[in-house]
């Protein structure tokens, strides 16, 4: 399969597997709420997508509204783009770039300003303050994962993902090589996609945050890029820490699935099983902790890639 015709496959996935985790999350939030789940669950998104389309658009006073609306196409884009590196199966992905990792990275990062312009946008209070929210969350967790990056790169001796899975085969996954690593990028997956106890810019004490004053077509986007964002980064960690491809038994194509699903199920009980943590406390939290620690990894790994040869 060529990267071309893997496009299609690519699209088809992610929007699965958003599907996947927007019903997953509506069986949490029913079990909580001591609620029988069944397969009305697995419809809700459906119905709550169905209900935002049939709704006009929201409009405020003087907004900036090529701003708002290309802000809102940035959030729904970025992770599809940065999800082109992301390998589909041994030897597909969309293109295999010799700076895969980097090129994720940056892509992701560009969610900073796609969340920031939904926020500044619509000329509003409350989206405004809720996009400050996400700068300040952003600079506490980016930094890490950063680190993080490096050190996966530094573990194969490469920037290109297939080279990082390859570099898994037939040993230790990158998660057993660099446990804290691996702990601190899926905390930053959890706070890109301001899901879980990271979802301050968009917390009810703001009326919704960014989100606040979209409707119909554009706060549909807006929450299905989210979900792509938090997407595309369980996906991710299959590669970069979980082996890729590689297991007994199964093919290799259903392995990625197997373990992109398992992350992905961990990344949403996030939002049911931990409090929305306060934002200063987090940023301490990231300069204090996260980072020295993702330093302490760093050289832990330079350190084993030495006595390696």
């Amino acid at each position: 399969m060529s990267g071309v015709t893997a496009i299609p496959v690519l699209l088809i996935g992610l929007a699965v597997l958003v599907w996947f985790a927007a019903s997953l999350s509506s069986v949490f939030g029913a079990m909580l709420a001591g609620r029988p789940v069944g397969l009305t669950e697995l419809a809700v998104p459906g119905r709550g997508a169905l209900r935002l389309l049939l709704k006009e658009r929201s409009s405020t006073p003087m907004p900036d509204a090529l701003l708002w609306r290309l802000g809102v196409v940035l959030v729904f884009t970025v992770p599809v783009l940065a999800a082109v590196v992301i390998p589909l199966a041994p030897g597909v992905a969309v293109a295999d770039l010799p700076v895969g990792i980097v090129w994720w990275t940056a892509l992701m990062a560009l969610l900073w300003v796609g969340v920031f312009m939904v926020g500044w946008g619509p000329n509003s209070a409350y989206p405004m303050v809720g996009g400050y929210r996400f700068i300040a969350q952003a600079l506490a967790y980016e930094m890490p994962l950063a680190i993080v990056v490096i050190t996966v790169g530094l573990l194969a001796g490469s920037l290109r993902v297939s080279d990082i899975v390859a570099g898994q085969e037939g040993g230790l996954w990158y998660a057993l090589w660099a446990p804290a690593a691996f702990f601190v990028y899926l905390m930053s997956a959890t706070a890109q996609a301001f899901w879980g106890p990271f979802a301050t810019p968009i917390a009810s004490d703001l009326a919704g945050g960014v989100r606040a004053e979209l409707g119909g077509v554009d706060r549909l986007v807006f929450t299905v890029g989210r979900y792509a964002a938090l997407v595309v980064a369980a996906a991710f960690a299959v590669p970069l820490f979980l082996g890729g491809h590689h297991g007994p038994l199964l093919p290799g194509w259903l392995w990625i699935i197997v373990k992109t699903l398992l992350v992905l199920a961990l990344l949403v009980s996030a939002r049911w099983i931990w409090p929305r943590l306060r934002l200063d406390r987090f940023e301490e939290f990231a300069w204090v902790v996260l980072i020295p620690l993702t330093l302490v990894q760093l050289f832990v790994v330079g350190a084993i890639v030495l006595l390696r040869g």
